[in-house]
């Protein structure tokens, strides 16, 4: 794993970070867990907000939906993992931890 914080990196779509995603409310993604940055490299070098896909390693509990985006043997993550592309949602800088690596 990456292991930089993200003041010592320039966030880039692509990129993978574990997320303090917590509170939630009903249906969403919670927790502290990867999320994957969609928005474009502009808009992430001039918002404090950015656009992310959390991601999940719980396969056997997620219906498969055309939503979802495969990530295997994967040297990034640990896991076999899913991309929820249902679950996009825009979060403070201030929510992403560590970075993981790029997709």
């Amino acid at each position: 794993m990456g292991g930089q914080t993200l003041i010592e990196r320039i966030i880039k779509r692509g990129d993978i970070y574990y997320a303090e995603l917590n509170p939630v409310i009903g249906s969403e993604q919670g927790g502290t867990r990867p999320v994957l940055i969609i928005l474009n490299d502009t808009g992430d070098r001039h918002s404090p907000t950015v656009i992310v896909a959390a991601i999940t390693s719980k396969l056997y509990s997620k219906a498969k939906l055309p939503t979802h985006a495969a990530v295997k043997d994967s040297e990034i993550l640990e896991k076999n993992s899913v991309v929820l592309l249902e679950q996009i949602r825009t979060i403070d800088k201030q929510r992403l931890k560590e970075f993981v690596g790029t997709s």
